[in-house]
């Protein structure tokens, strides 16, 4: 095989306010939790069933620790693209344990914010609400240089 690919992605809403670190040098990493839902009907009792899984969210990529810390909330519907890494640790009485989190890494990773989970519009895919932060084709520095590099290219398309 060639190569792999770790890939993760989730929609879900924050299941709380983000935290945010800073380190010595200066670095910040960000972190959350995202509760994803499954829904479905019983086959047997017809009953409707729920089941509920959290992933924790580490965001390192300081553009997008940026945007997180000032725009996301408990309840925030988010689209999140990273990648899965687990951390062994020792607890106190020193047995092994494992963290397995999404990882947002700059280059690598996408932030897409879909609106609040108590905004009218239910299914929070509001136009009005897509902000999407993606780290290999938005830099937040140099924005309006993209619009001047898109018209650019439209130009020198054949059709």
């Amino acid at each position: 095989m060639a190569g792999s690919v770790n890939k993760v992605i989730i929609i879900g809403n924050l299941g709380s306010d983000p935290e945010v670190r800073t380190f010595p040098n200066g670095g910040k990493v960000c972190e959350f939790s995202v509760a994803t839902s499954e829904r479905w009907k019983d086959r047997n009792t017809g009953e409707n069933k729920e089941r509920t899984e959290w992933h924790r969210i580490s965001i390192t990529s300081e553009p997008l620790v940026r945007i997180a810390e000032q725009y996301l909330k408990k309840g925030s519907s988010v689209y999140i693209e990273g990648q899965l890494e687990t951390q062994k640790w020792q607890d106190q009485s020193g047995n092994d344990r494992y963290t397995t989190k999404v990882t947002m890494r700059p280059y690598s990773s996408q932030l897409t914010m879909l609106g609040n989970r108590n905004d009218n519009n239910s299914d929070g895919f509001s136009n009005n609400n897509n902000n999407s932060f993606d780290q290999n084709t938005q830099n937040l520095d140099n924005s309006s240089n993209q619009n001047d590099l898109s018209n650019d290219l439209d130009d020198e398309i054949p059709f």
